[in-house]
Parts: structure tokens; C-alpha cells; sequence
């Protein structure tokens, strides 16, 4: 019998719903500050469903639109997380090159991102 959509998902459950190793999910922890799913005893994870939401999104940023990790943080931090259209297969998918001017982040693009980060945490503890 499957969980409904409001249930808390293990790590195993979210990695296989999302398509990744639970490794990555790990990963994608110290990379999205947005990503911090419940730990309760033994530091064992539970993913709300608006955690599994953004796992989705990072995934369809990083798979399927070819961001890379910089470009999908930045994607968050404007907010830009709508799920992308598929990109057809004969079209490359764009990617956001580390010398990319538009990935370089300034002083007053930190605060920003930390007043982002903010909110999301306040609202996932809610």
C-alpha cells in the first residue's frame, strides 16, 4: 500500500521516488541550504513533502535542464523553481559554465541569499 502525499519519507523512499542514490540526496544537503529534512533519533531523516518538492526541483534543474550545482543555488535563491518544461531530445541542454559572469555572486547577492535561506528555513520549521 503506497504513503499518501503527506507522509514523511525515509531516505530510501525519497531517493527512490526522486530517482538518485541516497548519497546524493546527502550531498544535496550541504549544497541547498532549503534542503533540510526532520532528523529525529540516530540522525535518521524524514523528508516532509515540501522537501520532496524541492528534491524534485533540484533534480529537474540539475538532470534535466543540465544546471549545474552554482546555477541551480542561484535558481533557488531567485525563487526561479518552477518545475522546467521538458527540454526536447535533439536540443542540448543548457549549462551555466563556472566562468559564467552571471554565476559570480556579490556581496549584496549574499545577503539576499541569506535572507532567502532564512525565510525557507522559518517556513520548513513551520
Amino acid at each position: 500500500m503506497p504513503k499518501s502525499e503527506t507522509a514523511f519519507r525515509t531516505i530510501s523512499e525519497a531517493a527512490e521516488a526522486v530517482g538518485v542514490p541516497q548519497h546524493v540526496l546527502r550531498f544535496w544537503e550541504t549544497r541547498f541550504p532549503q534542503l533540510q529534512p526532520l532528523k529525529r533519533g540516530g540522525n535518521r531523516r524524514y523528508y516532509r513533502p515540501a522537501d520532496m518538492a524541492l528534491l524534485h526541483r533540484i533534480r529537474a534543474m540539475l538532470h534535466d535542464q543540465g544546471l549545474t550545482i552554482r546555477g541551480a543555488q542561484l535558481a533557488l535563491a531567485e525563487q526561479r523553481v518552477a518545475v522546467p518544461t521538458p527540454v526536447p531530445a535533439a536540443a542540448p541542454a543548457p549549462i551555466a559554465s563556472r566562468d559564467d559572469s552571471a554565476a559570480r555572486v556579490g556581496t549584496a547577492d549574499l545577503e539576499q541569499l541569506r535572507r532567502v535561506r532564512d525565510a525557507l528555513r522559518a517556513a520548513l520549521a513551520a
